[in-house]
């Protein structure tokens, strides 16, 4: 089989090489406090497009920071009990998407939420305040301000927030609301479920934001990770700095997160994957302790999988 990363073997095996901070624990636990302290201002506004099986409606929340955050949100007509939701998660620089492609969902009589990031495609606000790079590059974002500054800090914590606001819905099961995404959207499902671990059932593909100095150690800072590059072209191009930087990052490193998740995860990744590294995926995988499973395309990188939507769908149709 085609060959860009480590054999599937040692894969299966890899622990990911990117430093992870020794605060890290206690870093999240306090990030967490702060989302919790802020109110959320929630507003539910019906939207300009309906649908006969759905009402539709823009939610905004206030995320740390005071940023207010966009999100789609579709619930199924004429359901009376509680009942449950899918949180999906879009790709870098993306946004919600439109509203048609959700309705498979809510005819499983799902009530669906895809969250806009903050300052990426969408609507929702990157209220900035930071130092260095801010034309691109929303990994670097804050970096020189330190970890608590970092951008994918308050966008990890946006997913965390909206997973708690779904949950306290009247019309959902708390009990029963899983999280999906491909690439960046991988990567914020994981974040998500770690950091709201009442995630019950969660289905990543090909996650970005794992093992940083491991995508730099193959060269493959280029499209997605390009701003790595860019970073210490334009910021330290001795690399005087390049551990400090990494360990930096270390706190917005995914895979460091995933001990954390309590719910069931199903995970697509394809081996000749050179936006997001196989080994970088599994750096992440390899340290859930959860049940879990993974469907391998051999043949495959960053594109659609053939197949891994139905699996998603009959996987979250178990919520």
């Amino acid at each position: 089989m085609p060959l860009i990363d480590m054999p599937l073997e040692r894969l299966k095996q890899y622990n990911g090489v990117n430093p992870c901070p020794s605060d890290f624990d206690l870093f999240w636990d306090e990030a967490l406090e702060e989302m919790k302290a802020v109110d959320p201002q929630l507003q539910l506004i019906p939207s300009e497009f309906q649908a006969a099986s759905a009402d539709c409606f823009d939610l905004y929340f206030t995320g740390v920071r005071g940023a207010r955050i966009h999100a789609k949100y579709l619930r199924p007509k004429n359901v009376s009990e509680p009942h449950p939701a899918v949180i999906q998660f879009h790709g870098y620089s993306g946004n919600s998407g439109e509203w048609w492609d959700k309705l498979s969902y809510v005819s499983l009589g799902y009530s669906v939420i895809a969250m806009d990031c903050r300052g990426q495609g969408g609507e929702s606000e990157d209220t900035g305040g930071v130092k260095g790079n801010t034309l691109r590059g929303h990994i670097i974002r804050g970096l020189d301000s330190g970890p608590n500054d970092l951008l994918f800090r308050h966008i990890f914590l946006d997913t965390a927030q909206l997973a708690g606001i779904v949950m306290q819905l009247p019309e959902v099961d708390a009990d029963r609301v899983g999280a999906m995404g491909g690439s960046q959207g991988g990567g914020l499902t994981l974040a998500c479920a770690a950091l709201e671990p009442r995630i019950k059932r969660l289905a990543p593909v090909y996650p970005f934001l794992c093992d940083y100095k491991r995508v730099w150690d193959m060269d493959l800072a280029v499209a997605a990770y390009d701003e790595l590059k860019t970073y210490f072209r334009q910021f330290d191009p001795l690399h005087e700095r390049e551990d400090a930087i990494f360990e930096t990052l270390g706190y917005i490193d995914v895979q460091y997160l995933t001990k954390r998740i309590q719910g069931e995860v199903l995970m697509g990744v394809g081996l000749v994957d050179t936006v997001c590294p196989p080994s970088t995926q599994f750096a992440a995988y390899n340290k859930i302790t959860s049940e879990k499973r993974l469907a391998i395309y051999p043949d495959f990188g960053h594109e659609g999988l053939p197949g891994f939507s139905d699996r998603t769908m009959s996987f979250l149709s178990g919520l």
